[in-house]
């Protein structure tokens, strides 16, 4: 039987996460509670890893999981293109149930599965993940449970569906929220939301929107700026809209009918 830590004390906590934190970076997999679900973790960057998550799960590389993060500074190191509205919503609701889509950083050695080039980024609020990921890294963190079956809102939830598969389970008492995190595809100019749960749509298209009244009201020139003198070359350059590139529906779809369509935390 994996053994199960007690992390709802600090000595606890102080004894559990620093064996789990090794136990992941030697490729094992962990259970542990988060803001929304209890979920299954693995290091982001060990393929043999990520697939043994799948594996537990029951599930193919075609669903592949979301990257959860210890700290909203770790967004540019794992993400490319990163729209304005995409900072506002982590400003927002980081730490918290929002799962971002965005554009993965090629450079990035790991294999998350059949991805279409894109990430799903996520910080939890919970004191426990928090601190295995400042201890780790960036790690892939499914729902625990087998696909298609209930998430688990407890540890003993979680090793009844799982069991050996798992060698730490991390005990953070019931997790009280019970709903999935929002997401929100941020690879376009505008964003999608893709699964509505913790957080109402209506929630984060209110942060998009103030977000770009805040931008507009900043580029407004000043009124000694409005009164001076047009210059054509100036006014040129600053009545041409910013045009930035777009991606075709074909290239995003795919990743997002998988988060859509997925039970992840």
């Amino acid at each position: 039987m994996s053994p199960v830590f007690d992390c709802t004390t600090e000595p606890g906590r102080a004894d559990a996460i620093p064996k789990a934190a090794a136990g992941v970076r030697d490729g094992s997999l962990v259970v542990m509670p988060t803001d929304t679900l209890y979920g299954i973790g693995a290091d982001a960057f060990s393929p043999d890893a990520v697939r043994a998550l799948l594996s537990a799960k029951g599930r193919g590389s075609d669903m592949p999981p979301p990257v959860l993060v210890p700290d909203a500074r770790t967004v540019d190191g794992l993400a490319t293109e990163v729209p304005d509205y995409a900072r506002a919503l982590v400003a927002a609701f980081w730490p918290g149930p929002l799962t971002i889509v965005l554009r993965a950083q090629p450079s990035l050695m790991w294999d998350l599965g059949e991805t279409g080039g894109t990430v799903a980024l996520r910080m939890p609020d919970d004191p426990v993940a928090l601190e295995l990921l400042r201890e780790v890294g960036p790690m892939a963190v499914s729902s625990a449970n087998r696909t298609g079956h209930p998430a688990s809102r407890t540890v003993v939830e979680a090793a009844s569906q799982l069991g050996a598969a798992v060698e730490f389970y991390l005990d953070g008492g019931p997790v009280t929220g019970g709903l999935a995190s929002t997401i929100v595809d941020c690879t376009r100019d505008e964003p999608v939301v893709l699964r509505v749960g913790a957080l109402a749509a209506a929630d984060v298209m209110d942060v998009v929107e103030r977000s770009r009244a805040d931008a507009l009201e900043l580029s407004r020139p000043e009124p000694d700026e409005q009164d001076a003198p047009d210059e054509p070359a100036a006014a040129d350059e600053q009545d041409a809209p910013d045009v930035p590139e777009t991606s075709t529906a074909s290239e995003t779809s795919t990743a997002s009918e998988q988060r859509e369509s997925s039970d992840d935390d």
